[in-house]
């Protein structure tokens, strides 16, 4: 993507070696989301090269997301790009369809090629808090703000946030951070499972550089198979993953073997 189109999309990106930083570039509305910034998201992903091993999501301005741009939900703005209010004269299924395009920049972080990081600090809020969950790990300043806010709003989070959620902190736990959408703390966060690393905000980067050099340090490939497994580790028998399990270390010692 070029500066403009980055600019326009409300990001900026950076990469360093092995190292691709997206950061939300909305600071003046605490890095509200719009469908042009996922649409960058997923553009970003698709287009790094495969030398990339991770991809750090951050926010601008001291903040991750404050969630949603609520103009989008506004009937006044109906002129607004992605207005939703504005999408209801249509029938079901393309709504369905189209807030599918929306949650594919979620989704895409979960692949396999990379480790994803979210930076967490101030506020992460209903699509805020769904975009850290959708990466793999999260570093988290012990006073970020988590929220899933969709439910106090009338809707449901629908971008690819519940599922990591359960697994992160267990169904009940869920169901309990969603149905009030309460706010978790960071350093809540860092006790029931939603953040790996908990520290102040200004020891953030410290803490990421750390995380970095701890997951690239070892084969590229071995740790994009393992990732693959535990991905898939929830969904298959245990005769399924066993099985699973020795098909990829055929991989990786015909890879060691350099055939």
């Amino acid at each position: 993507m070029t500066p403009e189109e980055l600019a326009h999309a409300g990001l900026d990106l950076a990469v360093d070696g092995v190292v691709a930083t997206i950061t939300l570039n909305r600071p003046e509305v605490r890095n509200a989301q719009v469908p042009r910034m996922w649409a960058g998201i997923a553009r970003i992903l698709r287009e790094l090269g495969d030398d990339v091993r991770v991809v750090v999501v951050r926010g601008a301005g001291g903040t991750f997301s404050a969630g949603l741009d609520l103009s989008l939900l506004d009937p006044a703005k109906p002129e607004e790009d992605g207005n939703f209010i504005a999408t209801l004269g249509l029938p079901d299924q393309a709504i369905i369809d189209q807030i599918g395009i929306y949650q594919e920049p979620f989704a895409l972080l979960a692949s396999p090629r990379f480790i994803t990081i979210a930076v967490v600090e101030g506020h992460a809020i209903g699509a805020g808090f769904q975009l850290a969950l959708s990466c793999d790990l999260r570093i988290v300043a012990d006073d970020a703000r988590f929220c899933m806010k969709e439910p106090a709003l009338g809707l449901v989070p629908d971008l690819v946030g519940t599922k990591p959620l359960v697994e992160a902190v267990g169904y009940a736990r869920a169901l309990e951070i969603c149905a009030s959408a309460r706010i978790v703390s960071g350093a809540e966060a860092g006790e029931i499972g939603i953040a790996q690393v908990v520290a102040p905000a200004s020891e953030l980067d410290g803490a990421l550089a750390a995380m970095v050099d701890a997951v690239t340090a070892h084969a590229h490939g071995a740790v994009t198979a393992t990732k693959q497994l535990l991905q898939d580790a929830p969904s298959r028998s245990l005769d399924d993953q066993r099985l699973a399990e020795r098909t990829a270390q055929v991989g990786r010692f015909r890879a060691l073997a350099g055939g």
